[in-house]
């Protein structure tokens, strides 16, 4: 095969960082490109909005052909695409993974799972992705796919394999042309409520040519680390119901990261308080689930909840034994109502950690007001063994760690590991 007929990898941007993830794969005049997020800089004093502000930033790569030519950009020329077709593929809609969407050109197709297009539709009725404001609807047009249905881009086929993740709809993809088959597990691991979607890439990826694999925890964790508890989503919804069974007097409340569905709805299920969320979050519960939940509402916006699930601000303030009440951050004006002596469930929730200038100030906030501010945590991302497990079962001929701190801590029994450099092409056999 002449190599210029050789699918070729390059790897744009996301490589030694978490989030911004782009990689594109071509294949003669054809290209896909996955994912579209955008990093997260704290340590600016704004953040840009703007598409040539963003490029500038580098919170997100200039690519030529994807982004709308209606936005002018006045230091990037060369906006044609050079490929007959091109598609985007979102692995999931985290915004270190999506957040970009909304700045795809209009004639070119971004496909994701259908689930995710259902969340992210309903979860960006409230400025979630970046605005463009040549658009006439909140979201561009997504093209939703089904779980295992193969997509075709000219020679590249792209199918999109459900796994484990805490962000609802999550999948990974198999990536096939004639001379090679390449795996990319998006955000993936072994310890949540769906770890059988994850058994199922696994087996289906086995033997790829290239596995472009995740590595969040190595970021942090060396495989020898004890994982603090809780390790699973399960334990997490365990303590949580410990700690409302220990503490039937006491004012409670919790926050959740709004594409956790799976998480609430277990919550929901097995709470002996009457759960009640902010009605943003009540109302993309609705849209993706048809699940009807006890709401309090103080944005005076109607997003169609039902009237008789609505629940007074003023008597969730006052009680400590009915409710479990969600909080978010937006609201955050309420804490100073809170009873003294309750607690604060942070699970997983925004801000998400110390790395936000905001999560210190938000904690003093509950501790101003006696308010016991607990964080559960439960990672989305498989722990270091785990990612080796599913390493060693794929057994690929070269992996690629990536998404990840410390990419280098991640390594091929079965075969060669590569750690690209920003733009590196890598190609076929």
């Amino acid at each position: 095969m002449e190599s210029k007929d050789r699918t070729k990898i390059r790897f744009i941007n996301g490589m030694r960082t978490i989030g911004g993830t782009f990689i594109e794969v071509t294949k003669g005049k054809d290209r896909i490109i996955f994912d579209c997020g955008a990093e997260f800089h704290p340590e600016l004093e704004e953040q840009p909005q703007e598409l040539e502000d963003i490029l500038e930033c580098e919170l997100a790569p200039f690519i030529e052909g994807i982004y709308d030519k209606r936005i002018e950009l006045s230091n990037y020329k060369d906006r044609n695409d050079p490929y007959e077709n091109t598609a985007i593929f979102v692995s999931h809609i985290h915004l270190d993974h999506s957040k970009m969407i909304n700045f795809i050109d209009p004639s070119l197709d971004v496909y994701m799972s259908n689930d995710s297009k259902k969340l992210l539709e309903a979860i960006n009725e409230k400025d979630f992705l970046y605005e463009n404001n040549f658009l006439k609807t909140k979201t561009r047009a997504i093209k939703g796919v089904e779980y295992y249905r193969k997509v075709q881009i000219g020679k590249i086929s792209v199918t999109m394999i459900p796994v484990d993740h805490d962000c609802y709809g999550a999948v990974g993809f198999i990536i096939q042309t004639d001379d090679l088959k390449i795996s990319y597990t998006g955000d993936i691991r072994l310890h949540g409520f769906r770890q059988k979607d994850t058994i199922d890439f696994i087996e289906k990826s086995k033997n790829s040519d290239y596995l472009i694999s995740e590595g969040v925890s190595v970021s942090f964790n060396e495989f020898s680390d004890e994982i603090e508890s809780p390790h699973t989503e399960d334990e997490l919804i365990d303590n949580v119901l410990d700690i409302i069974d220990k503490n039937p007097n006491r004012q409670i409340t919790f926050s959740y990261y709004i594409s956790n569905i799976e998480r609430i709805l277990k919550l929901i299920e097995k709470s002996k308080r009457q759960i009640v969320l902010d009605s943003y979050y009540a109302y993309v519960l609705k849209k993706v689930k048809a699940i009807d939940v006890s709401y309090y509402d103080v944005s005076n916006k109607d997003y169609g909840l039902r009237e008789d699930l609505r629940v007074d601000i003023k008597d969730l303030l006052q009680d400590k034994k009915r409710y479990l009440r969600q909080f978010n951050k937006s609201v955050d004006k309420y804490i100073d109502a809170m009873l003294d002596g309750g607690i604060y469930l942070h699970l997983d929730a925004e801000p998400l950690g110390e790395f936000d200038p905001y999560y210190e100030v938000f904690i003093k906030r509950f501790e101003d007001r006696n308010i016991e501010f607990k964080p559960i945590k439960c990672s989305g991302h498989a722990y270091p063994k785990d990612l080796l497990k599913i390493i060693n079962g794929i057994k690929p001929r070269i992996l690629v760690p990536i998404h990840s701190f410390r990419p280098e801590k991640l390594f091929n029994e079965n075969g060669e590991t590569i750690l690209p450099m920003k733009n590196q092409i890598l190609g076929g056999i």
